[in-house]
């Protein structure tokens, strides 16, 4: 499997973690779309895409199974997103 693109849409709301949001095509055929980009204590990460499935629960709609594809997601999107060609 290979992330084939990646496009960032970034967002700016005062007070929010919310930094952006991704969409990843994979081996050009296959599109997850609204994984969040959200600003952490530390460092930014991903939220895969989820829907809300009680008063306060949510769950993923998609999401890698494994450390290793959750880590390529998240280097191939952080790296869009920090890209300083990146149109805004």
């Amino acid at each position: 499997m290979e992330i084939t693109k990646v496009k960032v849409h970034k967002v700016d709301r005062e007070g929010s973690r919310m930094k952006g949001y991704a969409t990843v095509t994979i081996d050009d055929c296959f599109v997850v779309r609204n994984i969040r980009i959200i600003e952490g204590a530390d460092k930014l990460f991903i939220a895969m895409p989820s829907r809300k499935v009680g008063d306060d629960k949510y769950e993923d709609i998609a999401h890698p199974i494994n450390a290793e594809t959750r880590a390529m997601f998240e280097d191939k999107i952080l790296a869009e997103y920090n890209n300083p060609t990146e149109e805004e």
